[in-house]
Parts: structure tokens; C-alpha cells; sequence
């Protein structure tokens, strides 16, 4: 216990928050090439971390399908059941989603915290929302995820008497338990529509300015870029996640004013009932009249993560909006995959033939740019503030406007 707390040492810090030591666990399938899960694998490790766990080890087996009751075979679970034991791991953490008969199941045999990709998503999440709207539109995603996952939650019944005169309370109480479910949904779902005309008021009367929406992967430093732009202080560190809620500001270049929002980034295999609760948020994406595609050129799968994006604002109808892409942190991508040796008009060839091949593959302008390093600002600036120019023009084709 000594270990966990530290309040009577040091007041002023109070509690000492416990890294919990984890495992993750994850299926090379038909669906999912082992490259791809060594690539899901990476980015629930970052889940994990954002979430303040610990990584110790990485499990993975090749299956044609999960195991319907255990996810992982007889002997994987075996050895990962050891290794909890030998190690003192606190949770195992599975890369996909767990119906509510495998979670049992699974506590029951590794006699740990089990935690699925969704879960921990919607901690994280959880833990992030600061408005009213996000915190009903993750409470929603709780409930809904939970909703189908009853049934594991009440199985205690039948281990403390089985038979006659047993069965039915559980099942009453399983049934009672559905129906606050479903009538908190329904009240959530109302709070939220509550929210979303507010929020549909207040996009109204924010005039006849030009909207700008950064969107892109979680984690590729929209929320730096936004700092960038606008000259304020929005909330930006290495986790993933760390904007939850819409941004928008007002931002002047020169004398042309224009609203530049912030969103919440997307991610692989997230959560469908929490794709559904967010929509409302990307409203501010729907009614944009440009986007700033926000790309980490660095990492090593960030087509497939344009892919992602792609995908989302496909879903959105935003797919033909005018779109900047910014391939961000140049420093980092130059530090990763250039030689020491090559001297700087190699690296400008190499660059330029990087943006050539890019524009051409998109088909929209590209930008590569370092916000942290504030490298090439002013070219990003300038680019984008023609872009806006040319939205203006297209809206109001027959007036002058005055900027203020």
C-alpha cells in the first residue's frame, strides 16, 4: 500500500497515481496481415501509455479467426496466464473488441483487469472531456458499448447457487439493468440534440467569415498548428486524444479574417458507437469551407493513416471540399530517414520529389512544414491564405470586401 499513495510525505502533491503494468494482447488473422497487427499492436501500446499503463509484453497468435470464448487459443492463454503470475501485471489489454461472455471468461482464467481496444478508447476519452457536450457524447458511447456486454456482468448468479428458484432474479435484474440503459441513452441522446441546436445557433451567428477546419490522424500536431495560427494557447502534448473538443478562433492574416477550428483526431478501428457519438462535434468539419489535412510525415504508416481520415470524411460528405494537406514534422521525417551524409541540395531533390509524388497521388496542394520547429510557416501561410482568398471570392464574386 506504501507504494501507492504518498499523502501524509508530501501534501501539497497528494495522491501518487499507480502506473498499472500491462499486457496487450492481439490476432494475426485472414483479415489482419502480421504486419498490420504489428502496426495496431504500436498504437495500443500508445493507447496504453496515454491511459497511464505501462507496456511490459506483446502477445500475438496466428489465427484464422479469434477464438469465440477465449480470443486466443488453449496454450497462448496458458502462457499468457504464466506470465501475469510471474511478472505481477496488473490488466491485459486486447486489440480488439470482447463480447461480455469472452471478458468473463478471460477474468475468470487470468484473474486480471481485461480491457478491450473500445474500453480503453473510452477511458481515455473519459478522461479528456471537459465540456458538457463531450462529456454526455462519451457517457453515451459508455452506455451503448455496455448495453450489449450485460449478459458476462451478471453470471455471478449462477456461481453462488445454481437450479430452482435461481434463474429468475438474474435474469430480472439483467432486464432491469437494460431498461435504465436504454432510458439513459434516450435521455443522453436528447441532452446531446439539446446541445447540438446551441451549438447550430452559435455557428449561425458567427457571420459570413470563411471556415477553416483542421482534421487529420490523433496525435499529428493539429492542436500545435492551430497555436500557430491563432496566437492562443490550446491544450498540445504527445499523447493521443488530447483534444476532445471543438476549437475555433478567430484568426486575421494581414486584413483578412477567418474562423480556424480544431477537432478531435481520428484513429483506426475506433470504436463504432463512438464514431456515431462524435458526429455531432465534426459538425463544425460539415460546414467548413476548407480543411487542413494534417499529416505526421514522420511515422512510418501515415498513408494508411490519410486513409483513415479519408475514410471518416468520406462518411462526413466532406470529400470534396478544397483541402490543404500539411505534411508536418519535417524535422522529425528528416532525423528518421536521412542520411547524415547527404548534403543539403540532396535532401531539397529528395524533398521536392517526395511533394511532387504526393500532390500528384492526392491530388490537392501539399505544404511540408515542422509546426514545433516553425519551419516553412511563412510559405504555409501564404498558401493557405490564397486558398481562403480564393473561398472569398467564389462567395462573394460580385462585392468588395471590406476586412475588419
Amino acid at each position: 500500500m506504501s507504494d501507492q499513495w504518498n499523502v501524509s510525505k508530501d501534501k501539497n502533491k497528494g495522491l501518487k497515481k499507480k502506473i498499472e503494468k500491462a499486457v496487450l494482447v492481439g490476432v494475426i488473422s485472414e483479415k489482419q496481415s502480421e504486419e498490420q497487427v504489428t502496426e495496431y499492436l504500436a498504437e495500443l501500446e500508445f493507447l496504453a501509455m496515454t491511459a497511464g499503463a505501462q507496456t511490459i509484453k506483446v502477445f500475438t497468435q496466428k489465427l484464422k479467426n479469434p477464438h469465440i470464448r477465449t480470443y486466443v487459443g488453449k496454450g497462448k492463454l496458458e502462457e499468457i496466464v504464466d506470465y501475469c503470475e510471474l511478472k505481477d501485471i496488473d490488466l491485459v489489454i486486447f486489440d480488439d473488441d470482447l463480447t461480455g461472455k469472452q471478458t468473463n471468461i478471460l477474468e475468470q482464467e487470468l484473474k486480471r483487469k481485461i480491457v478491450d481496444r473500445s474500453s480503453l478508447i473510452l477511458d481515455i476519452f473519459a478522461s479528456r472531456a471537459q465540456t458538457a457536450q463531450s462529456k454526455t457524447q462519451v457517457e453515451l458511447a459508455q452506455m451503448q458499448y455496455m448495453l450489449p456486454r450485460l449478459r458476462g456482468l451478471w453470471t455471478h448468479l449462477e456461481r453462488q447457487r445454481g437450479g430452482i428458484g435461481m434463474r429468475g432474479p438474474g435474469e430480472m435484474e439483467i432486464e432491469t439493468d437494460r431498461r435504465i440503459i436504454r432510458d439513459k441513452i434516450s435521455l443522453l441522446k436528447k441532452r446531446l440534440d439539446k446541445i447540438d441546436q446551441q451549438n447550430r445557433t452559435q455557428r449561425k451567428n458567427r457571420g459570413q467569415l470563411i471556415r477553416v477546419a483542421l482534421v487529420g490522424y490523433t496525435n499529428v500536431g493539429k492542436s500545435t498548428i492551430m497555436n500557430l495560427l491563432s496566437k492562443s494557447e490550446v491544450f498540445a502534448e504527445n499523447k493521443l486524444f488530447a483534444t476532445l473538443d471543438t476549437t475555433v478562433r478567430k484568426v486575421v492574416f494581414g486584413s483578412m479574417p477567418f474562423l480556424l477550428s480544431d477537432t478531435v483526431g481520428f484513429i483506426r478501428k475506433l470504436p463504432h458507437h463512438l464514431v456515431e457519438s462524435f458526429k455531432s462535434t465534426l459538425d463544425e468539419v460539415r460546414e467548413s469551407d476548407l480543411l487542413v489535412h494534417v499529416v505526421d510525415m514522420a511515422h512510418p504508416q501515415y498513408e494508411d493513416h490519410v486513409k483513415t481520415v479519408n475514410l471518416t470524411l468520406q462518411d462526413l460528405g466532406c470529400t470534396e471540399k478544397p483541402t490543404l494537406m500539411v505534411f508536418n514534422k519535417l524535422d522529425l521525417y528528416r532525423e528518421k530517414y536521412f542520411d547524415e551524409l547527404l548534403d543539403q541540395e540532396t535532401k531539397d531533390e529528395i524533398l521536392n520529389e517526395t511533394q511532387k509524388r504526393l500532390t500528384n497521388t492526392y491530388e490537392c496542394e501539399t505544404i511540408f512544414i515542422s509546426a514545433l520547429g516553425k519551419e516553412n510557416i511563412t510559405a504555409f501561410r501564404d498558401k493557405l491564405q490564397k486558398m481562403i482568398m480564393d473561398q472569398y471570392e467564389i462567395r462573394y464574386p460580385y462585392q468588395t470586401k471590406t476586412w475588419g
